[in-house]
């Protein structure tokens, strides 16, 4: 007689390999690796989170305030045309390309409308240089020099300055043309840039510290289209095609 075996089965009931016993299910090992990562994501991913927040919302007026304190304290041109830009950015402007008849010397469209050209006429013109006259003189004394994009015959006092072409022309016949490049010491507190855009248009700013403070990352005061005036980190986000410096020497 065969002796019988103990166990889950015998010899006969079943061949294989031997099953083992059910293991005890644990609870918490999932749940604790599931709230370590959470945790971690939490603590390293916030302040890249605020960083990210902070870009969209902007400096806040308290940073302007502080930055454009400094800059107009300072003796240097570049710092003081700076400092109005930032003043600038800090206005509600709509972008409005619409010709308009203004006086002149020291014409003006409407305050509360503008282009990017006038980020530098207004600035400038707070620094008692008049880009219109100046750029109407020269354009006077030497039109064909100037771009022929508008089919005109002649100047016009109302527009010529207001034109990203005619400006980036008087800035390389008048002032101190700087190389391009992609490095941030390039550029300094007061340049102007000249950007092609994807559009065949040409836009153009000026040059300033970022929120910090920080000369050694630049930011730019301008004002695209079909927005309003911009003070933020978009330096290279375009092509950039023409850097200048121009302080009415």
């Amino acid at each position: 007689m065969a002796r019988s075996r103990t166990g889950y089965y015998t010899a006969i009931e079943y061949i294989g390999p031997r099953p083992q016993k059910p293991k005890r299910p644990n609870f918490f090992g999932g749940w604790v690796i599931v709230a370590i990562a959470i945790g971690a994501g939490f603590f390293f991913g916030k302040p890249w989170f605020s960083s990210t927040m902070a870009a969209q919302r902007g400096p806040s007026t308290a940073q302007i305030e502080m930055i454009i304190r400094e800059l107009d304290g300072s003796s240097e041109f570049g710092n003081r045309l700076a400092a109005e830009a930032l003043k600038y950015s800090n206005s509600a402007v709509a972008y409005d390309p619409a010709y308009f008849k203004i006086a002149y010397p020291n014409g003006d469209v409407p305050g509360k409308k503008g282009v990017a050209a006038d980020v530098l006429v207004r600035s400038y013109r707070q620094l008692d240089v008049d880009l219109q006259e100046k750029i109407h003189e020269d354009m006077e004394s030497h039109f064909r020099v100037y771009p022929q994009l508008w089919a005109a015959n002649e100047t016009d006092k109302n527009i010529d300055h207001r034109r990203v072409p005619n400006l980036q022309r008087f800035f390389s016949r008048n002032g101190e043309t700087l190389k391009t490049s992609r490095k941030a010491a390039d550029y300094k507190v007061g340049d102007i840039i000249v950007w092609a855009l994807a559009n065949a248009e040409t836009h153009i700013g000026i040059v300033v510290p970022g929120p910090n403070g920080n000369e050694a990352t630049p930011w730019v005061v301008h004002h695209p289209a079909g927005g309003g005036v911009k003070w933020e980190n978009t330096l290279f986000d375009y092509q950039i095609v023409g850097h200048f410096s121009y302080q009415n020497d």
